[in-house]
């Protein structure tokens, strides 16, 4: 016991939170577990599909990224005291449904969903970048580099569905759009709810 009588705690979560915007890093954290999360949910529907076709080991490559962003982020909520949205159980459900309705139109089809999805979460991962570069880019340096670390891996996905014949897939825009609406409307809520 130090001399004023007190003991000391070596690894204090307060002490590594304080300084930070906390509602920013709660709603970037919130709303980024909850993408991995659905992301998740999306390739498991097309894995329940394609799963055992040729195009099966590459959705299972990107799922397995996934994977370890959902990891990451379960270990900063608990790191940074965020609580996940309560829309987990509707992205559970929603997600495997995309992922598998779109596996049912095939290979591109599948694709096509990696390419929207991913282009979206990529975009909004680089908003996010920049609202942490103009918050503290120090004070914020390792969420910095999960972020673009994560928003590479996400591309990385977008370029391997457009490799995979994604645009090839009947009516793409209007699914890409489709896609990409819903993406917005689960990036919007998750923030917030």
């Amino acid at each position: 016991v130090p001399a004023g009588g007190a003991a000391t705690r070596p690894c204090s979560t307060r002490a590594a939170l304080q300084g930070i915007n906390k509602p920013v890093i709660d709603r970037i954290i919130r709303v980024d577990h909850a993408g991995e999360y659905g992301a998740n949910r999306i390739y498991a529907g097309q894995m329940a599909v394609l799963g055992r076709s040729s195009v099966g080991p590459v959705i299972q490559q990107m799922w397995d990224q996934e994977k370890d962003h959902l990891k990451k982020f379960n270990e900063l909520m608990v790191a940074y005291r965020v609580r996940p949205t309560v829309l987990l159980p509707f992205w559970n459900v929603a997600g495997f449904v995309l992922g598998a309705g779109s596996a049912l139109l095939g290979k591109k089809g599948a694709m096509a969903c990696t390419v929207a999805v991913e282009e979206s979460i990529s975009d909004h991962y680089n908003n996010q970048i920049r609202t942490l570069m103009e918050e503290d880019p120090e004070k914020y340096k390792e969420l910095l580099q999960v972020i673009k670390q994560f928003r590479d891996d996400e591309w990385e996905h977008h370029d391997i569905g457009i490799e995979h014949d994604a645009e090839a897939t009947p009516a793409y825009s209007v699914l890409k759009t489709a896609i990409q609406l819903g993406c917005k409307a689960a990036i919007f809520l998750s923030e917030r709810i």
